[in-house]
């Protein structure tokens, strides 16, 4: 049990239902989410993430995918770490044909078909370019066909340091009305310390009117090797005040989305700020 304030029990039950009835949910993966330590593309990382998908679009419903791992992707194509934005942006457009290359035959599997969408923040900012990027969606799903969505990184510029696809999956989220929002990473969501580097770090169950307390902790314990988590939690944060709730837990976890959709308590649960009534 984690020294974080605890939230009350009932809202995280409610929580866990409201999750597992959420109709349209948006998945994040992440770049370890998806390759080796190599940076190769790992194709059991990504069939188990599809076989995941497979399990929510059985159930009847509506997914999206947002996607890293275009440079890493890319990285292990060339052989040759990018150094420079010019050089990440080149690697992305590389690794990114060979990413949409192996969903496409992963979701065959499942005869499942799915579409790219290649955006940037500017995309979300512009009413009239969102508005585009809102009927694209709302036609694909409506096709049964599954989004796969990534930062434009050829021409994105800030965006690529600072791995901005966590923020844009959550104003995607906002954006097309989602009743879910999951980020799968590397690790099995939020701790009290950097789980990769402290022993005694422990798993933050849930995320509600403590958020100011698990901030401060993040503050502390976060590093550049820590994946993230800042953006991560950022994003969970931003979709929670807006009445959704969202999850952050590890993508290597067996049945994770299947989990969700049953209701059973994985990762970090963040709970809708306006969401959820005190009974």
């Amino acid at each position: 049990m984690s020294s974080v304030t605890e939230i009350n029990t009932a809202e995280v039950d409610q929580t866990r239902q409201l999750a597992a009835d959420a109709e349209r949910v948006i998945v994040k993966a992440g770049t370890n989410s998806l390759t080796d330590e190599e940076s190769n593309l790992d194709d059991e990382k990504l069939d188990k993430l599809v076989d995941d998908l497979a399990d929510l679009l059985e159930r009847g419903k509506e997914v999206i995918l947002v996607s890293s791992g275009a440079v890493g992707a890319g990285v292990g194509r060339i052989g040759y770490t990018g150094e420079t934005v010019e050089e990440s942006q080149a690697l992305a457009t590389v690794g990114q044909s060979h990413l949409m290359r192996r969903y496409t035959e992963s979701f065959e599997r499942y005869d499942q078909k799915v579409a790219q969408l290649l955006l940037t923040q500017h995309d979300l900012e512009n009413p009239e370019r969102f508005t585009n990027v809102h009927n694209t969606i709302e036609t694909l799903l409506e096709w049964g066909v599954v989004p796969i969505i990534n930062e434009n990184d050829a021409v994105a510029t800030q965006e690529i340091r600072i791995g901005d696809n966590d923020m844009l999956s959550s104003s995607v989220a906002l954006g097309i009305d989602v009743d879910l929002l999951v980020t799968l990473t590397d690790v099995g969501g939020v701790y009290t310390g950097n789980p990769k580097e402290d022993a005694d770090a422990e798993r933050i169950e849930a995320v509600g009117r403590n958020y100011d307390e698990v901030q401060s902790i993040i503050d502390e314990s976060s590093s550049s090797q820590f994946g993230g988590i800042q953006t991560k939690v950022q994003g969970a944060r931003e979709v929670s005040e807006h009445g959704v709730p969202a999850i952050i837990a590890r993508s290597t976890e067996e049945d994770i989305l299947e989990k969700i959709a049953a209701a059973k308590p994985v990762g970090t649960l963040f709970v809708p700020i306006n969401g959820v009534t005190d009974d």
